[in-house]
């Protein structure tokens, strides 16, 4: 149900920047519990079965925060959502938590390749190139493909900017059979 992802995250969205909270920390929390409920089918069953009493749940859920050091928004906002037996949609409220802090607060996601690990004042200054081109901030996820030769592949949401060397050869050879 996109409907309910969205309602609860940009609710949620508005949260978190209304009450100027760390967005970085806050999503961190939220992707605790979300794994948290990944790896336990039992808290699972628990929070999603509507026969055990709301306070027991939200004691758990107490237990939980106190243990990892959840803040009260991120806390209230599970509560909600226990509360509405809205459980499975918990990931995908999550995910548009992110997309709308990530479109309010002028970020972009970048996933980028490279043929060899990068340092961090490479990185740095990737990121700033990539910054340049879509004037928006830039959180990067970097992985490697030795195929590329060299350069990198760069993607931020559908747009792909090829800067490899495969890439180019590949130009090439069209142009020459063409």
């Amino acid at each position: 149900m996109a409907s309910v992802a969205g309602t609860y995250g940009r609710a949620f969205a508005d949260v978190v920047l209304d009450q100027r909270l760390d967005a970085d920390r806050t999503m961190t929390e939220l992707r605790a519990i979300v794994d948290l409920l990944g790896e336990s089918a039992e808290l699972r069953r628990v929070w999603e079965n509507p026969a055990i009493p709301g306070k027991q749940k939200h004691r758990l859920l107490d237990a939980i925060a106190q243990r990892d050091g959840v803040s009260r928004p991120v806390r209230n906002l599970v509560a909600v959502v226990i509360d509405h037996r809205r459980v499975r949609f918990l990931s995908r409220i999550i995910q548009q938590v992110e997309k709308d802090l990530d479109a309010r607060l002028g970020l972009a996601e970048a996933e980028i390749l490279t043929a060899r690990g990068l340092g961090d004042a490479e990185k740095r200054a990737l990121e700033a190139q990539v910054g340049k081109v879509t004037g928006k901030k830039v959180r990067a996820k970097y992985g490697r493909d030795a195929s590329l030769l060299g350069g990198a592949v760069i993607r931020v949401g559908s747009t792909i900017y090829d800067g490899s060397v495969k890439g180019q050869l590949e130009r090439i050879r069209e142009a020459i059979s063409s």
